[in-house]
């Protein structure tokens, strides 16, 4: 695993508006700064990926998620905190206090508390953090650094080593709302 002082010095990029690559539980990632546009439209770009699809959102736990979930039915929010950390992500209504460039065009945002611990690190320094696969659209997901490398050939602003958590498969997407699969895992 990364040392503390890799970590920091990620977490520093991502608060200076970069993105960055990391390794999650099944594949690497890019991230950036949800609150950052230009960060989100550059990271939109390098995977040639539409604004209008969304983006998940990646934190260390719970609590990094108040601001979405203090006021949803009881129920979800048992819901959400009996899966979590895990490889569970789940599309939860914004009410738009997520900007668009995150949301896409949806009602609701897709949130992940990791269970990677390089993540769950990162996320200690950054807060919550874009989390979607270090690919081109319709190219394989990545599952090297080597490969992170050849899709984005100097493109990023760091890639933080480390290994990936040993799924084979990226996170389970669910709708909050009726518990219906909308990605299996």
């Amino acid at each position: 695993m990364a040392s503390n002082w890799q970590i920091q010095q990620t977490a520093r990029v991502v608060r200076e508006g970069g993105v960055i690559a990391y390794p999650t539980e099944a594949v690497w990632g890019l991230g950036c700064d949800p609150w950052n546009e230009a960060a989100v439209d550059r990271l939109l770009a390098l995977k040639e990926r539409p604004m209008h699809k969304g983006l998940i959102v990646v934190a260390d736990d719970i609590e990094q998620f108040d601001f979405l979930l203090d006021d949803l039915p009881e129920v979800w929010q048992e819901r959400l905190a009996g899966s979590w950390p895990g490889p569970n992500t789940w599309l939860v209504p914004h009410q738009n206090r997520l900007p668009e460039w995150v949301t896409g065009e949806h009602d609701t945002v897709a949130l992940r508390v990791s269970d990677h611990p390089l993540v769950r690190a990162l996320c200690r320094y950054t807060g919550p953090l874009i989390s979607t696969s270090a690919n081109p659209a319709g190219r394989p997901s990545a599952r090297s650094r080597l490969r992170v490398e050849q899709y984005f050939p100097g493109e990023l602003d760091k890639v933080l080593g480390g290994a990936l958590g040993g799924r084979k498969n990226p996170s389970l997407i669910r709708d909050l709302r009726t518990g219906d699969v909308i990605r299996p895992s």
